[in-house]
């Protein structure tokens, strides 16, 4: 029996035409579809890609109306005004770290229509 530790780092490390190539030896020569085969070219991918559910809101820019970004990054985080002052001069500064997709939608949404510039991570 093959060593399956070893063929799996094979498989692994097969470039995209590799794994093509492995597709079509697999259909022709023993009648795996490729339905079938789709498990190969995911064991090639590496890493399985993961949906995202914790995000970092994060301040790029105070804009044109800082003072209003100020006082709701204040009112979002319970920071002191002069915290909130300093978070927000010291862009691109983190605002929330690791919240759920719709609270970190909510606060780019209340940034975004206080001037701020926001990015999601």
């Amino acid at each position: 029996m093959a060593d399956l530790k070893k063929l799996a780092e094979e498989l692994v490390n097969l470039t995209v035409l590799e794994v093509n190539e492995l597709s079509t030896i697999l259909k022709d020569e023993y009648g795996i579809e490729p339905a079938a085969a789709a498990v190969v070219v995911a064991a090639g991918a590496g890493e399985a890609v993961e949906e995202q559910t914790e995000f970092d809101v994060i301040l790029k820019e105070g804009g044109a109306s800082k003072l209003a970004v100020v006082k709701l990054v204040k009112e979002l985080t319970g920071k002191g005004l002069k915290e909130a002052k300093d978070l927000v001069d010291s862009t691109p500064a983190v605002v929330k770290e690791a919240v759920s997709k719709d609270e970190a939608e909510a606060l780019k949404k209340q940034l975004e229509e206080a001037g701020a510039v926001v990015e999601l991570k």
